[in-house]
């Protein structure tokens, strides 16, 4: 593994025990300069990592709690008129930052929810006429609590898919839940943690993980993954072109991470759950859990084969 890399995941993996897997598609998610959508129950370290994440690259971090009263110039920004002067002056939202925290981003309403599209597609916000840059880089890191919760919206197709990778945590076993239980207190640990990145480096980073070599064959590879999920009796909507492009970003990430500069099949095994769990839709046959899509992913790849 890259020993630059090795030390992130190292760091990240000190404060989110047990979920070095999590860590590692959590690096390679920001190497690849796309945005990261954490699922999972309440309490199981979703903006935890959210917060390492930042500390870790070193960057500048807001966090919004998304909740159903959260208006979109909350979160972008607004003009309001001075009284001394008199004249209309634009005071920017969270959204101006180079790591948002959208926490649990599907309690807010769709309108809401809808104010972030542009900012994650383009790097920008459009307010009252007016088109503001954001900073370089910008990462939107969000949580959501499952569907059947109280209160919660679901996120749209199109929204969903400008998230590059969707991770779960899960329970931690035995052995890491003990040492949560016994070890140092999350937010005193968050606190010292020190920034192993700077924006220069990480920007470097990332051009080298673009400029990681992928084969034709390995091309191959994933265009046959692709056409696989556009089987009908599989799933009902299946991989589009973005969504290939956003493979490809994945997969050279990890190579980097890997410390190689080609990619492998097993590079793109390793990203796939995690870049088509949350933009593939199952039969009804095949049920519409999480779960469900992850078993039909770990078929797909067993019988593509390499």
């Amino acid at each position: 593994m890259n020993p630059q890399l090795a030390a992130l995941v190292a760091q990240i993996d000190s404060v989110l025990v047990g979920k070095h897997a999590q860590a590692e598609l959590a690096v390679c998610c920001l190497l690849a300069g796309g945005h990261l959508l954490i699922e999972d129950l309440p309490g199981v370290g979703k903006t935890t990592l959210a917060h390492t994440l930042a500390r870790t690259f070193g960057l500048e971090f807001s966090r919004v709690q998304f909740t159903a009263d959260l208006m979109p110039g909350d979160l972008l920004g607004m003009t309001v008129i001075e009284r001394a002067s008199g004249q209309f002056t634009f005071h920017p939202g969270p959204v101006f930052t180079q790591v948002l925290l959208a926490d649990e981003i599907n309690r807010a309403p769709p309108k809401t929810q809808s104010a972030l599209l542009e900012a994650m597609e383009e790097r920008q916000v459009t307010i009252d006429g007016n088109t503001r840059a954001l900073p370089s880089p910008f990462f939107v890191i969000a949580t959501q609590n499952p569907h059947d919760q109280r209160g919660t919206y679901a996120l749209p197709e199109s929204q969903l898919d400008r998230f590059l990778m969707c991770l779960s945590l899960g329970y931690p076993d035995a052995g890491a839940e003990r040492a949560l239980l016994l070890g140092e207190d999350r937010r005193t640990l968050l606190a010292r943690l020190p920034a192993l990145l700077d924006t220069a480096s990480l920007a470097q980073l990332q051009e080298q993980a673009q400029a990681v070599h992928v084969a034709d064959a390995l091309v191959d590879y994933v265009q046959r993954l692709l056409a696989a999920t556009r089987d009908t009796r599989r799933f009902s909507e299946g991989l589009s072109p973005r969504a290939g492009l956003a493979l490809l970003r994945a997969t050279r990430a990890h190579a980097l991470l890997q410390g190689r500069d080609y990619c492998s099949p097993e590079d793109v095994q390793a990203v796939l759950p995690a870049v088509c769990v949350h933009r593939l839709r199952p039969t009804a046959e095949a049920g519409s859990t999480r779960d469900a899509v992850q078993a039909q992913v770990a078929e797909l790849l067993r019988q593509i084969g390499i």
